[in-house]
C-alpha cells in the first residue's frame, strides 16, 4: 500500500538529465518505499524484494517507511512524506508512483527547487551533517555529475 520509486530513481533521472547524460546512469538500486504500519516488518520488505526481481531482475530495495524512525530514533512517522521529510539529503526526499488513472503522481515534501537547479543540500531535519559528508564522498555524485553545487560540505 501507498508504494512509491524514490530517492536516486528520480535524483538520478533529473541529474542525469542536467548534464545531458543519454543513456541514463546506471542505478545501483531501485527504491521503493511503501508505507503499512500494520505490517512493518524486515521480512514483509524481503519477500516484496523477491517477488519484483521475479517479475523483473533489477536491484530492488524495497523498505516500509512505518519503521524506518526506529533507524533515526524519531517518534514514528505518519505517512510516506514525513518519513521523506527527514531523509539526508533535500534532493534525495523525492518520489513518484502512479494514480489510479495511470498518471504519474510527484510527493517531495521539500520541494523540487534545489533538484531542478543542480544542488545538493544536507536536510537539515535529518540533523547529522557529518552523515551527509560521508554520502557525497561514498556516493562518488562529484565524479559522476561535476556540474552539481554541493552546500553543506
Amino acid at each position: 500500500p501507498d508504494w512509491w520509486l524514490a530517492a536516486g530513481f528520480v535524483r538520478n533521472l533529473v541529474w542525469d538529465r542536467l548534464h545531458g547524460y543519454s543513456p541514463a546512469t546506471p542505478l545501483n538500486d531501485i527504491d521503493l518505499v511503501y508505507f503499512d504500519a500494520s505490517h512493518a516488518s524486515v521480512r514483509i520488505d524481503r519477500a516484496h524484494e523477491s517477488a519484483l526481481r521475479r517479475a523483473a531482475p533489477l536491484p530492488w530495495s524495497v523498505k516500509n517507511q512505518a519503521r524506518m524512525h526506529r533507524r533515526h530514533g524519531h517518534r514514528p512517522y505518519a505517512s510516506i512524506e514525513e518519513a521523506l521529510s527527514v531523509w539526508v539529503e533535500c534532493e534525495t526526499a523525492v518520489a513518484v508512483t502512479l494514480d489510479d488513472d495511470g498518471r504519474i503522481r510527484l510527493t517531495a515534501p521539500l520541494g523540487t527547487a534545489s533538484l531542478l537547479s543542480g544542488r545538493v543540500t544536507h536536510n537539515p531535519r535529518h540533523g547529522d551533517s557529518e552523515v551527509f559528508r560521508q554520502r557525497v564522498v561514498a556516493k562518488g555524485w562529484q565524479r559522476r555529475w561535476p556540474g552539481l553545487e554541493f552546500r553543506g560540505l
